[in-house]
């Protein structure tokens, strides 16, 4: 075998443009790709930033991943109270910063209830 790494993963939602508008707009993810693959399907990769080895997309089509079903993905950062601040005043709900032996972190949840944890590694 020959595996690298982890290059995409699907982050299930209820509606690709709401979720992508969260995704672009509130996190700042780029847009990777944003096409038609078949009918009534788009397909939707977004990456924090477009040299990010690991990107997202937005899936509908998964009935065993139901929207919200996705719990713990770590986003990096060098600043957390620096992007804390930015989120809460973008309107998104944080848990409070945490300090632990490895880093600090916070969680927060997508519009679909995905959960996240942004992390400043020591």
């Amino acid at each position: 075998m020959n595996l690298k790494q982890i290059e995409i993963i699907s982050i299930p939602v209820n509606n690709q443009q709401i979720a992508k508008e969260f995704y672009q707009n509130i996190l700042g993810f780029e847009l990777l790709a944003d096409a038609s693959f078949s009918e009534n399907m788009q397909w939707i990769q977004l990456a924090p930033s477009t040299t990010s080895s690991v990107s997202i997309a937005l899936v509908t089509w998964f009935e065993e991943m139901p929207p919200g079903s996705v719990q713990g993905l770590v986003i990096g950062t060098n600043k957390i109270e620096k992007d804390y601040q930015e989120l809460i005043d973008k309107g998104i709900t944080l848990s409070p910063i945490q300090d632990d032996p490895w880093g600090k972190s916070t969680t927060f949840k997508d519009p679909d209830g995905n959960g996240w944890v942004l992390q400043q590694s020591r």
